[in-house]
């Protein structure tokens, strides 16, 4: 399995804790820093089943520039999805955080002590 992380994110910090508390084996992946690309990004949406708009961090100052509250300029549609995953592409910091892609093909967002157990049984 693979995790997205930010380390200065404690939800970050804590899903790490709990997968070496249980002995998983995973990869770190600072996305910050490997940033995703945009098909990249639409093969973890499809995994977590979720659109851009459900993993993108609205009070970042890069959503707030953007103005992604704007529904008209930023519709939360299949009009709109591209230019969301450009933009998550393009802002990385934008991506919901930590995400885990498990081994049988599927992924969570694992913000939770539950979503990370969630993970490792899969």
């Amino acid at each position: 399995m693979e995790i997205w992380i930010n380390p200065a994110c404690s939800k970050c910090r804590s899903a790490l804790s709990l997968l070496d508390e249980e002995g998983a084996a995973y990869t770190v992946r600072r996305y910050l820093d490997d940033v995703p690309g945009p098909d990249e990004i639409r093969d973890v949406l499809d995994r977590l089943g979720l659109e851009p708009w459900d993993i993108t961090r609205t009070q970042e100052a890069a959503a707030k520039e953007l103005d992604l509250k704007d529904r008209a300029r930023w519709p939360r549609d299949a009009s709109g999805r591209d230019a969301w995953i450009d933009a998550l592409a393009a802002h990385p910091k934008l991506i919901q955080r930590p995400i885990i892609t498990a081994d049988d093909g599927t992924a969570v967002v694992a913000r939770s002590e539950e979503a990370v157990r969630d993970a490792l049984s899969r």
